[in-house]
Parts: structure tokens; sequence; C-alpha cells
């Protein structure tokens, strides 16, 4: 087997910087791909936690990147090969990774990550003695600009190129004017380029230009190429139909694994769930629950956004309550729904509480202690946290939506017969009949143990999705 040398394009890496599940993603996927013979290199901002945890040296420097000098660094950190640009006018700066402490998107993002893709073209090209990368893969619109940089910038060699699609609604729009400061030509400011309703498109300049264009699972591959769900780019998607996939996401199933997962109270696997109950109690006390082992706990880890449908669960705690569920809801995201939620837990003391914010630990003991995850989303390219829940045998109540669909085996009669059911799927808009559904399989006690341990013997690894991305580049290649 041939092996392959990939350059991944990325703004996050977890575990150095994280907003969402784009940083599991890039974080998890080069370690399972080096089991298919295909090494990876990744390239990232130099962000201040990226550069306090690299272990590197200077191999190529930038007079002039955007406006300041900046340093091409390779090394290693959280056991990855890294590339990491070390311009502190672009990244040397407080708050995440797009935006200042006080939530505003930095002025100067469309130059922060034209970077990204201008380094990206150049190391794809042959730039960087002794990397030679086979295939570029460009993640979500902060490195889309990379396949631009490389149709538009000097002829010479040129690798295959990926655009995987993590959330379409994140384009990355920019003002036409901008084009000569992002050095881009003039002949690219067309349909067939970085061009968009007007402005530069960093994701449609991405999908118009790779060779093979993927999503995060198959159904959102589909839903994509629709009005509905297209974002204005379903169009361009249905014209690229013949290179368009969906690949599900993994998860790391080292870092959860709830038999040796050293962050909750007590371990426990699909042959002995015993210490499910330890977690559960644990959940209850930091969330101000009462303590009762027979109450269906529901539970949210996740942005509360409009996306994630978290405002038609705020319209739906009566039924929790009326059912005789607890809620226990971590996140943070819109202050409308912050403070839904928190109302909602003063309203209902012991019966639903939640903490803003996000907690790593909590996550972790959460999926290990709910009795069930929803996750009622208008729209989920794929989703990560119902695969934790699936591994840690909270059972997923999910939208029959993008990589929720592909994911979870809803417990209708017949699968429930045919001992294949992991969760339970509902329309987007049938959340109430969802959770009256799933009190009544908490009610039939065999069942539900079934469940649970079909849920947890569900294979949510990187294994198939790697060999997937490998078969993928060598198709290119």
């Amino acid at each position: 087997m041939k092996p392959v040398s990939v350059l991944a394009i990325t703004s996050e890496l977890f575990p150095l910087v994280k907003t969402g599940g784009l940083a599991d993603v890039t974080g998890a996927l080069p370690q399972a791909l080096a089991a298919e013979g295909v090494a990876v290199t990744t390239l990232l901002p130099g962000y201040p936690a990226v550069l306090a945890a690299l272990s590197g040296t200077e191999i190529h420097a930038e007079p002039d990147l955007f406006g300041g000098p900046a340093r091409l660094l390779r090394g290693q950190a959280a056991g990855l090969d890294l590339l990491v640009i070390d311009a502190p006018h672009l990244y040397n700066r407080p708050g995440g990774p797009y935006a200042a402490p006080n939530g505003q998107d930095w002025p100067d993002n469309a130059q922060r990550f034209a970077a990204l893709g201008k380094i990206a073209s150049w190391v794809g090209q042959g730039g960087l003695p002794g990397l030679t990368p086979d295939i570029l893969h460009a993640h979500d619109w902060q490195a889309g600009l990379a396949l631009a940089y490389l149709r538009y910038g000097p002829a010479g060699r040129r690798p295959g190129t990926v655009m995987t699609v993590h959330n379409l609604a994140f384009q990355g729009m920019f003002p036409a004017g901008l084009l000569a400061a992002l050095q881009l030509p003039p002949e690219s400011f067309t349909l067939d380029g970085v061009e968009f309703y007007g402005g530069i498109g960093f994701l449609k300049a991405g999908l118009a230009l790779a060779d093979r264009i993927t999503t995060v699972s198959p159904s959102y591959a589909a839903e994509i190429q629709t009005p509905e769900f297209g974002m204005g780019l379903d169009g361009l998607l249905r014209g690229r139909a013949s290179v368009l996939q969906g690949i599900l996401n993994g998860i790391d199933d080292a870092v959860w694994n709830p038999a040796a997962d050293r962050l909750l109270l007590a371990p426990f696997d699909a042959a002995d769930p015993d210490g499910r109950a330890a977690n559960k109690a644990a959940v209850q006390a930091r969330f101000g629950l009462e303590q009762a082992p027979g109450r269906l706990l529901f539970g949210v880890v996740s942005r509360l956004t409009w996306q994630k449908g978290l405002d038609l669960l705020l319209g739906c705690l009566d039924e929790i309550i009326a059912i005789g569920g607890q809620l226990a809801v971590l996140g943070t995201g819109e202050p409308a729904l912050e403070a839904g939620f928190t109302a909602a837990a003063a309203s209902y003391p012991g019966q639903i509480g939640c903490v803003i914010g996000y907690d790593e630990t909590l996550a972790h003991r959460m999926q290990a202690g709910l009795d069930a995850l929803l996750v009622p989303s208008r729209f989920e390219p794929c989703g990560l946290t119902q695969l934790c829940a699936l591994r840690y045998g909270a059972i997923p109540v999910v939208a029959r939506v993008g990589g929720l669909a592909d994911t979870v085996i809803d417990a209708n009669e017949a699968a429930i017969a045919a001992g294949v059911a992991t969760g339970i799927q509902f329309p987007a808009d049938a959340l109430r009949l969802a959770l009256r559904r799933t009190a009544s399989l908490w009610q039939r006690p065999a069942i539900w143990r079934r469940l649970q341990a079909n849920a947890m013997q569900a294979d949510v690894s990187w294994r198939r999705p790697a060999a997937q991305y490998a078969s993928l580049y060598r198709q290119i290649i």
C-alpha cells in the first residue's frame, strides 16, 4: 500500500484550541489515518496556546504576511506533527480564535485566515523542503482560500485537494473590496472562483475549486443540495454532486471509554453498566436535582443556539415535569437561551438544573450518568455528542436530520424486535412526542437495558471513516 502524505489545514485542533467539533475531528483523524498508511501534517495558526504547547523549530520566514513578519515552525504537540504560523500581528491576541473577549469577530479575520490558506498553498506547491504533500485537506471556511491560492497562484506542482464542510452555516464572507488586499487576482472574482453574492466567499471558493468535497455525514451531504439546508450554496453543490460525498465522523474511543475514563466517579462497560448509578447521582448533585435513582434524567451537552433547537426544548419543559423527568443542561451560547434555562432552573428547583459554560469533566460525567441525551437540532452536519452518548449508554433522543439520522437507530417496534435499536429519532416538530416515547421506554426496564447495551456496542470510532478518507485520497492521487 503506497504511503500518502497529507497536509491538513485547520483553525482548530484538540487539545490545543477548540470551540467545537472541528477541533475534535482534526485532532483525532490523523492518528486513525496512520493505521491506513496516511501521514498527516497539520497546519494551523500560531495562537498563544498552540505556541506554548509546540516543541518545534523555525523552518521558514515570511518578511510580510498580510501586514507583518511571520515564521513557519515545524514540530510536535499532543502527539501530532504540526506546522504552525507564528505571526504575532495576526494571532497573538486574547479571546478565542475568531473573536475578541467581547464576542465581536476580529475585524481582520479575512487576512488572518487568508494567511492560513496562503502558507498552505505554498507548502502544497513544494515550497518546503522535506514535505511534499500528495493531498491538501482543507477543513471549513477558514481553510477554503488555500484552494484559491493554488488555482490562481504561480504555475507549478499541484497536489490533490479535498474540502470538508463541517457546518455549511459558517461560510467566511468578506467584502469584495478586499480582493487586492488578500493578494487574489481580478480573474479570481468570478462565479467559478471566489465571488459569492457580490463578496468573497472563503468556503464557496473551496467548494468550487476542490477536487473532492466531503461532509461529515451522508445525510448532510444530501441535505445541503436542497434549498432548505443549502444556505445559498445548494446550486453549486448540486452541480458538483459527482465529487461530493459524506463520511461520518467518529470519536476518539480511547478518550471516550467509560471503562477507563479517569474523569468518571465509577467506570463501567456494556457487560457491567452498574457504575452508571454513581455517575448519575453525581450529576444530580452537581445540578441541584433531587437524588432519585428511579427518575428519568434527561440532559443536554451543547452550544445553546437556534441551530441546536434548544428554544424548542424550552417550550417543552412542562412535558419533562409532567412525565416525572429531570433535566440537566450544560452549555453556553445565545444570551436568550442561557437566560431561559437559568430561569427554568430557578422555577423548577430539584427538577431542572443548568450550568452555563463548558466543563470537560462534567461533560464526561453527564454522558456517563444521564439516562437520555437530548439533541433536538434543526440541522446537524454530524454531531459528536450523540456518539459519546452511545459509547456511554446515555440513550440519544435526536432529531431526524443529518448525522443524527445516520448514527442513531430508532427504537420503533420493528427495531426493538430485531434487537438493533440504539436510541430515539423524531421529526423536528415532534420533540414533545419524543419525550413521551422516551418515558414510555423507560418504564420497560428490559427494553431500556437492551437499548443501552446496543448503544454501547455501536462502533463510533474513527476506524471506518479513516479507511474511507484513505481510499478517497488514493482515488484523487
